[in-house]
């Protein structure tokens, strides 16, 4: 609950500063520099929202080094971080599918001469 007002204040905060800082360029359209408050409401806002985010966050956060990381997928799936390599279908031979084709259609071919005598 507690993250979900953080995260909506936030969002506000953020709001408000771009419509500021808008306001502003409309106002003062030779001047290239935001005014202070505007510039601190949004940084604070973007901190709070990301704030508000990470703690809203129910599940367990994933681990970031990439040997844990690959340990975790081996328990958990049976395959390391590139089974999805060998899990792939290989490329198809297109000569060998060919020739199959072939020997097919010639043996249709002698059954079919055959059924008619």
């Amino acid at each position: 609950m507690a993250s979900k007002a953080l995260i909506s204040f936030s969002s506000l905060l953020l709001i408000h500063s771009c419509y500021s800082a808008h306001e502003h360029s409309l106002l003062m359209p030779t001047t290239t520099s935001l005014p202070l408050d505007v510039a601190i409401e949004t940084i604070v806002s973007v901190v709070l929202l990301c704030f508000g985010i990470v703690l809203g966050n129910r599940e367990e956060l994933k681990p970031i080094s990439w040997s844990v990381w690959s340990g975790l997928l081996e328990r958990e799936k049976g395959c390391g971080q590139f089974g999805y390599l060998e899990e792939r279908v290989g490329f198809l031979d297109i000569r060998a599918k060919r020739a199959e084709f072939a020997k097919w259609i010639k043996g249709a071919e002698v059954g079919s001469s055959s059924q008619r005598t």
